[in-house]
């Protein structure tokens, strides 16, 4: 069993009472409980952001890495994209 570090946190009252109600209604057994459950959360959520930006900068490194664009300039991006759009409008 791995070892327990205790620590004292602050909540906001909106918070507290949050986990006070997750505990009264038998969610959790205890506040620390609800903690530990949300911390592992947070946990999940932080992993899925670093491989979501590990992500996007392979990509941008693959763009990057990619050469020339089709475009050299933000006017031909804006008449391929209307131009793209028109003749979806038109086909609808």
């Amino acid at each position: 069993m791995s070892s327990v570090e205790k620590i004292t946190i602050a909540l906001t009252q909106e918070l507290a009472v949050l986990v006070r109600q997750a505990v009264e209604n038998g969610e959790y057994a205890s506040s620390s409980e609800v903690i530990r459950d949300a911390l592992r959360d947070w946990k999940v959520k932080r992993t899925l952001q670093q491989q979501q930006i590990d992500e996007l900068r392979r990509l941008w490194n693959e763009g990057i890495n990619s050469g020339e664009g089709r475009f050299s300039n933000m006017e031909e991006i804006v008449k391929e994209a209307k131009r793209h759009f028109d003749a979806k409008r038109a086909n609808m």
